[in-house]
């Protein structure tokens, strides 16, 4: 069995791949992977604080791997990052990395590419999957999250810090992707059947944050999301 670590984004994509992995014979998952902004102590894009994401981790029974990236971050000092953190996962024994990818082809091209650098193999479980019978089948298995970022060009404020369920899929706009594959929206996954109980929180305040647009091709990767300016956030508290 090949020995896979997670890429986790604290959202229901990595957690429907890694509900998906886990039903197969060939991957033993024993460890996630996380990049955090070091200022904020937050997850990249989603803005989930730290302590919620170790709880993720401690409910999901895996150790995790945290990178802290700084808020100013180039495309050469990431992928150094990068590198720095898949060379020590292939030093423990790791083949194989995780992905809840769906349709960006060049994204996943990026990351096959940077891997094959350290000799590891990309694993896509949710690749080209229709995306409304995805997030209709994460609603049904009995995955629970929250909508913790919203990008303003597609969705208004409203949908930020909303439930992910029957009724929030069928109110999205028609240009809206039903997974947010295409950066339209971000989640916080606190229960489902991969978890051995929920993530306590309690909803915080919303806020909207507008970002200058990138001026170098070398300046950040962040999800793709560099041509997109105005967000708004939803604040997850402990309890």
């Amino acid at each position: 069995m090949n020995k896979a670590y997670l890429n986790w984004s604290s959202g229901k994509d990595s957690a429907l791949s890694l509900y998906y992995i886990k039903k197969q014979q060939d991957f033993s998952i024993e460890k996630l992977f996380t990049t955090i902004n070091k200022d904020a102590k937050r997850v990249s894009m989603h803005g989930v604080r730290k302590d919620l994401l170790l709880q993720q981790a401690e409910k999901l029974d895996l150790p995790i791997l945290i990178s802290e990236l700084p808020s100013e971050t180039g495309m050469e000092e990431y992928n150094r990052k990068m590198k720095q953190a898949t060379d020590s996962l292939k030093n423990e024994g790791f083949t194989h990395s995780i992905f809840g990818d769906i349709f960006l082809e060049d994204l996943k091209e990026y990351r096959e590419d940077q891997l094959k650098l350290v000799g590891l193999e990309a694993v896509f479980p949710l690749w080209k999957r229709d995306t409304k019978e995805l997030i209709t089948e994460f609603v049904n298995l009995g995955f629970k999250a929250v909508v913790v970022c919203t990008n303003s060009k597609y969705l208004d404020d409203s949908f930020c810090g909303r439930i992910i369920d029957e009724q929030f899929i069928n109110d999205l706009p028609e240009n809206v992707d039903p997974c947010g594959e295409n950066g339209e929206f971000h989640s916080f996954v606190f229960d489902g059947p991969i978890f051995s109980g929920p993530v306590l929180f309690e909803i915080g305040e919303k806020v909207h944050r507008t970002y200058s647009p990138s001026k170098d091709d070398d300046d950040c990767f962040q999800d793709d999301q560099s041509w997109d300016t105005a967000f708004c956030f939803c604040d997850l508290i402990p309890v």
